[in-house]
């Protein structure tokens, strides 16, 4: 357990940087698809295997890699980590070819799950339960920063100077975190490692399944609407491009105060936050289905949502970092797996529904998710008292 001290908050610091850095990789991509399509003269189509290849690669990463680096030193992981972004990164910005690039993007994906389940590790070992669940929701700052930010950043770097300069900030990124991580962060080697079989012996606990199951469901709902939130601004509010951008970076910053809320709450009240959120974000999609197509209220409904969103962030990796505390590692690897299982087997239902009926139409499918989400949260805690 790391003791809660100036130190801690140093090392809290570097972590949430890093996986802003790791999450900026993955997802600041998807602001320069349209100028990796022209630059290697490929479709589009084609120049987003960039942004799903990565997360497939990670969703079949996740529980393996944490699992076999589980009893390397941490700070040992975290230089490799972050020096293999870095030099993939730096190389990607020299790809002679788009499938130079590809490659470039396919051997750090394998690497995202180790830092992030590690950095999650260590925040929820992080002194007394409050110190921890502050610790991991200043990480999860990192995870959203880098999931909402870094697509307008790279888009503008792109538009501005070059792709060379969107593929050169993020290796910069994890270059600078490499370099914090040398100077600053102890070595911290890990005590009492379990084997093997005694952390895979937690697949067999029900309330793990349960836990990722729920994780499944609710970061469908929430990110599978994320995916398709710059066309429903668009066609649903009827928003001009310029306001487009000022919204999803407005959703953004609204994401990251609920990771901060998410701290205290989890801290005081984690049952009834757990049990709450589905609730909240059921409420608010509720009235943002039933004010429709209401530029001004759904502007405000977003954003109360991008807070809520940014709080159910923090309760699905709570629910399935409780279920096994044992092996925090290799849970945290299966929360990141559950959580991009989610978004991929969700995103193209609501994808249907809004070439069914239109962008408002996939509201209608996040309230379903919700609801089975409630359910299955609530179905959880009643085997967390039986067991």
């Amino acid at each position: 357990m790391v003791k809660a001290s100036a130190n801690s908050n140093v090392l809290v610091l570097i972590l949430a940087v890093g996986v802003f850095g790791i999450l900026n990789t993955e997802m600041g991509v998807v602001g320069i698809v349209p100028e990796v399509a022209r630059t290697y003269g490929v479709s589009v189509a084609d120049a987003s295997l960039l942004v799903s290849g990565f997360a497939l690669v990670v969703a079949i990463a996740a529980p393996i890699m944490p699992l076999l680096f589980s009893k390397m030193n941490r700070k040992a992981v975290m230089l490799l980590t972050l020096g293999i972004f870095t030099i993939c990164n730096g190389a990607a910005a020299f790809a002679p070819s788009f499938e130079a690039m590809l490659t470039l993007r396919v051997v750090p994906a394998a690497f995202h799950p180790l830092y992030t389940s590690m950095a999650l590790a260590i925040a929820s070992q992080m002194g007394t339960p409050e110190a921890s669940a502050k610790a991991s929701s200043r990480v999860f700052v990192g995870v959203s920063a880098g999931m909402v930010l870094g697509a307008p950043v790279s888009s503008a770097l792109a538009s501005v100077f070059s792709l060379f300069a969107s593929m050169m900030f993020f290796a910069l990124v994890t270059l600078v975190v490499f370099i914090a991580t040398l100077f600053l962060v102890p070595s911290m080697p890990v005590r009492d490692p379990l084997s093997y079989g005694k952390q895979l012996a937690i697949l067999k606990k029900p309330l793990l399944w349960a836990s990722l199951i729920s994780v499944v469901v609710l970061n469908g709902a929430m990110f599978g609407f994320y995916g398709f939130l710059a066309d429903y601004l668009e066609a649903g509010l009827l928003l001009v491009p310029a306001a487009v951008s000022a919204m999803l970076l407005a959703y953004g910053g609204a994401n990251i105060v609920g990771n901060l809320a998410a701290g205290k709450l989890l801290a005081n009240t984690p049952v009834k936050t757990a049990r709450f959120i589905p609730l909240a974000l059921l409420a608010a999609f509720g009235v943002l289905f039933a004010t429709a197509s209401l530029a001004i209220a759904g502007c405000v409904l977003l954003v109360i949502i991008g807070i809520l969103a940014g709080i159910a962030n923090n309760v699905n990796q709570f629910l399935v970092a409780t279920a096994a505390p044992e092996a925090p590692d290799f849970a945290n690897g299966l929360y990141l797996t559950a959580a991009n299982l989610g978004v991929t087997l969700f995103t193209p239902v609501l994808g249907a529904l809004i070439s069914q009926g239109g962008a408002l139409f996939s509201v209608s499918g996040v309230l379903v998710l919700l609801a089975c989400a409630f359910f299955l949260i609530a179905w959880r805690q009643c085997l967390n008292k039986t067991t």
